[in-house]
């Protein structure tokens, strides 16, 4: 995040921020460190400020001695700060310009430190970064955050204001047909319904009735939506397919339509059904008996029972599966509890609705503990297909899949050839949008338009042609969009 010859390349942006500190440690510096803390990290670099155009000068600092105590002093008083997250090493001086600088190199926190806020307030010292600096967290994303601390997950809740009746009892036994099919003969096969829920953690006794009450994960999975929606005000799911772009959909599933029950295991084999239904997959037979799970099918189930087990089924815009020709997208609410890089590299499992998650184990899916994401990965790339996309935004919390139908190769290919015919003007503008790019740095759609003096819709076309070229990377969302410029051995700019 911070190589000091590259000083003079650099800008703000949601990982960088530089402050004068002349007169001691800037009061905006907890902020900031809060800021990192509660997104994906970052450094604070004291003793430098920013020229007009963003670039950065030195300012130096007056004390370094002083001024690094009084940080320390700080960051360990918890009535300034909730948690210290950094070691000795975190914080490094440089000599740049015959001026000293501090760069302090802020990790992003774990789940279970999360919120990190400042002045013993966790509702008002709370923060979260954007592209335009520190902003205030609203009183549901630090909501979010404390309920991804605990151990046991949300979705175990138990409800004891709801009776057993609010689950509706045809789901109940067609997951345990599932079950039994997946499992035939098992031990749980002869018991009652009540009994049989709480097996599985559907249900539990609440210590002060003595009485069976079922649990978060018991309503979501097996109850109707209109009493979903008691405990999860926000709870919202929506299945489009859009394969003819002259009409708004083709199809549609959503929770609240009425004319289904609007839980997860219904909306689960519904929409798996629906998603595959067109999958081309070479034909295989093992003997003379088609074999028609194929590791993409599996890729797909998994792919979906991610996305549910880990939605915040608090938060707002609910999950949304989409269809399209070429792709597969799948959105939900909720961060990842594992962070970006964990997740692709896998191996450690955590998910936000463990029972939940069991549940669908039970009824071979998702079996994969911490291993879904790395196992897509590898299926689409056997495959040989563009390889999938994780995204993660926030304000509000919310990651999206992106799964690509399309050919790795062939993509190439049409991108090598839609190139030579670009114009002489457009190929002079791209280059001197990478001429202004700095490595390691991100940029907004309005300042390719400045500097070309285009409009974005323009700049917008320019960036994403060099973003098909693999001259430069592209991540974020709508309107959160930025590039940075790539640096690669065998790319010339």
């Amino acid at each position: 995040m911070f190589d000091l010859s590259q000083f003079n390349k650099y800008k703000e942006d949601n990982r960088r921020e530089v402050k004068k500190a002349k007169g001691g440690l800037p009061g905006s510096l907890w902020s900031t460190y809060s800021a990192f803390a509660n997104c994906y990290g970052g450094v604070i670099i004291l003793g430098v400020a920013e020229n007009e155009d963003g670039s950065w000068y030195t300012t130096g600092l007056q004390d370094e001695n002083k001024l690094r105590r009084d940080f320390w002093n700080m960051i360990n008083n918890r009535q300034k700060v909730s948690v210290n997250l950094l070691a000795d090493s975190d914080v490094q001086t440089y000599q740049m310009n015959q001026d000293t600088i501090m760069v302090i190199y802020v990790p992003a926190a774990k789940r279970e430190q999360k919120p990190v806020y400042i002045n013993d307030d966790l509702f008002e010292g709370s923060f979260r970064r954007n592209w335009e600096g520190d902003y205030h967290c609203t009183p549901s994303e630090v909501k979010a955050m404390l309920r991804d601390q605990t151990e046991d997950t949300m979705d175990m809740k138990i409800l004891e204001n709801m009776q057993m009746d609010v689950l509706n009892r045809e789901t109940v036994h067609a997951y345990r047909n599932r079950h039994m099919a997946y499992r035939s003969e098992h031990v749980w096969e002869q018991l009652k319904d009540e009994e049989y829920l709480e097996r599985i953690g559907a249900a539990k006794v609440f210590s002060t009735d003595g009485k069976l009450h079922p649990t978060a994960a018991g309503l979501l999975m097996f109850g109707d939506e209109y009493k979903i929606l008691y405990e999860y005000p926000e709870y919202f799911l929506d299945f489009r397919e859009l394969l003819d772009p002259s009409i708004r959909w083709t199809d549609r599933l959503q929770s609240g339509s009425g004319d289904w029950t609007g839980n997860l295991f219904d909306f689960f084999f519904r929409v798996y059904g629906k998603l595959v239904k067109d999958v081309k997959i070479p034909f295989k037979l093992e003997g003379a008996v088609r074999i028609d799970d194929t590791p993409v099918h599996k890729a797909i189930r998994e792919a979906l029972a991610n996305c549910l087990v880990n939605t915040d089924f608090y938060l707002p815009r609910g999950i949304v599966i989409k269809k399209e020709a070429d792709s597969i997208i799948m959105e939900n609410p909720g961060s990842i509890r594992t962070g970006r890089k964990q997740m692709l590299k896998g191996g450690i499992s955590d998910p936000r609705n463990k029972a939940l998650m069991k549940m669908l184990n039970m009824i071979g899916i998702g079996e994969r503990a911490g291993s879904d994401v790395p196992d897509i990965y590898s299926v689409w790339e056997k495959q040989g297909w563009v390889a999938p996309e994780v995204i993660e935004e926030y304000a509000p919390d919310r990651t999206i899949l992106k799964l690509s139908f399309v050919n790795a190769e062939v993509k190439k290919v049409t991108e090598k050839s839609d190139r030579k015919k670009v114009t002489e003007k457009t190929e002079k503008q791209m280059e001197q949008i990478l001429s202004r790019m700095q490595p390691n740095v991100e940029y907004k759609v309005e300042e390719a338009a400045m500097w070309l003096n285009v409009g974005r819709t323009r700049a917008r076309t320019l960036l994403k042609m060099l973003v098909a070229d693999g001259k430069i990377s592209e991540t974020g969302a709508t309107k959160m969009k930025r590039y940075c410029i790539i640096y690669d051995n065998n790319i010339n700019r």
